[in-house]
């Protein structure tokens, strides 16, 4: 049975694991704004948990460099609140759902992040 959760508590376990990422690593995000929807956006599926929308630091080139909009991680909390079905277990979703999409900001896709865990 998916778990009930106010909002302002959803964030917090997705500041929780921003915080957790390590240093070395948070240092090295640039321009990404972290947002938390209720639901993913028409056209995706409805049981996608986060999404990356920009271009990854592999992929820019000096003109991409100078685009002023921050890139943009979406964490969906319907979804991530359907799936689990304790708090705990939300918490470790939240958790590999935020470093799944920080890992694309890096330009790690999908294969490699299933090899290390994360998809």
């Amino acid at each position: 049975m998916p778990i009930d959760m106010d909002p302002d508590r959803f964030d917090a376990l997705v500041d929780r694991a921003l915080d957790g990422i390590p240093d070395e690593l948070a240092r090295l995000v640039s321009n990404v704004v972290v947002l938390v929807e209720e639901e993913p956006p028409e056209g995706e599926p409805d049981d996608l948990l986060g999404l990356y929308d920009g271009v990854a630091l592999t992929e820019r080139t000096s003109w991409t460099d100078g685009v002023p909009l921050p890139d943009r991680i979406f964490v969906f909390r319907g979804p991530l609140l359907d799936m689990c079905d304790s708090e705990e277990e939300l918490v470790e979703e939240v958790r590999i759902t935020v470093v799944h999409e920080v890992a694309h900001h890096f330009g790690i896709d999908d294969d490699r992040l299933h090899e290390l865990g994360y998809a």
